[in-house]
């Protein structure tokens, strides 16, 4: 087993960060072929997912979460702690804080069009993310 940080830096509520490039780095160092790679963000308003990497979809993914949790609602959570990113809470637990994706021969095994992405979801203007890499295999 093979573990490592990598840490992002993002440009705000919005941003989506391909993350292939990163990941197969990782791959790389750890020395592992086969087996799985984990990924966990820290922290409650980023989550992690794969998708197109491609500008359209990317919007749509935005356009559906501010359907899902909106801007305009108001949050228990804004109320109790009046820093206004309730919506970027619900919206990071909705995607998720982790995926797990099958390596072999030291390439990431997804779909051609599957990108791992890293997706920010705090108001804040500029963010320094971490990633936790956990690399399992032979």
């Amino acid at each position: 087993m093979y573990q490592e940080d990598l840490v992002c830096r993002t440009n705000g509520e919005g941003d989506i960060l391909n993350l292939s490039e990163d990941i197969l780095q990782v791959i790389q160092r750890s020395g592992i072929s086969d087996g799985i790679i984990s990924l966990y963000v820290y922290g409650s308003t980023a989550a992690l997912t794969t998708i197109e990497y491609e500008p359209g979809v990317l919007s749509d993914l935005l356009d559906s979460l501010k359907i899902v949790a909106s801007r305009e609602k108001e949050y228990a959570h804004d109320r109790a702690w009046g820093d206004g990113n309730g919506r970027s809470h619900v919206r990071a637990s909705l995607i998720g804080p982790s995926l797990v994706i099958p390596v072999s021969h030291g390439a990431l095994r997804t779909g051609r069009w599957q990108q791992p992405v890293l997706v920010e979801l705090d108001i804040r203007d500029s963010r320094e993310r971490t990633i936790v890499c956990t690399v399992s295999g032979t």
